[in-house]
């Protein structure tokens, strides 16, 4: 079906005015597209990533030497999905001082949208030299949940969920038998 405007409505649930590029914790949940379990597996409440999901978490830790003012926190990598938090410092590593110009940071969505790209990537690489499963259309479902944590009781919920994920997974929304 060709888009059409006056049916098509993408629907953002971001804050409208929200600047996504000031310094601050974000907590990010990305799902594989069609939610299939091509990350790895849980057994007994550990999860065991896969080739395809060490991957997911290399390319994690590598935001932070993409983009200087980013920092990577907590993550976990699920069979179908990827939860962080980042940390935008607003300070250029580089510099050593707050970035100036329009923004005080790296928007939220250039640095997911460079996750994704890169990952996906390197997921194609993995399908055509190491025979990893194929997905249809997208790696990543097209949109993503953000959460703003705002204070310090917020932030120690959100690692706690992170970290006892894996124990949860078969009482998880996004858990796929």
């Amino acid at each position: 079906m060709p888009y059409n405007p006056d049916i098509h409505h993408r629907r953002s649930i971001r804050l409208p005015e929200y600047d996504y590029a000031a310094p601050g914790f974000y907590f990010v949940t990305l799902c594989v597209h069609g939610r299939l379990p091509l990350l790895g597996a849980i057994a007994d409440g550990t999860v065991h990533l896969n080739a395809a999901g060490r991957m997911v978490e290399e390319w994690y830790h590598r935001c932070a030497e993409h983009f200087p003012d980013i920092e990577c926190l907590e993550m976990v990598v699920m069979p179908n999905h990827f939860h962080c938090i980042w940390h935008n410092t607003g300070i250029d590593a580089d510099a050593n001082h707050t970035l100036s110009g329009e923004h005080t940071g790296s928007p939220l969505q250039r640095v997911v949208q460079w996750f994704k790209t890169m990952t996906t990537n390197a997921y194609i690489r993995g399908v055509e030299q190491h025979g990893w499963p194929t997905f249809d259309t997208r790696l990543w479902q097209r949109n993503y949940y953000e959460h703003i944590i705002r204070d310090q009781q917020s932030y120690e919920e959100i690692v706690t969920y992170i970290l006892e994920n894996p124990l949860r997974w078969h009482d998880d929304k996004l858990y796929v038998p």
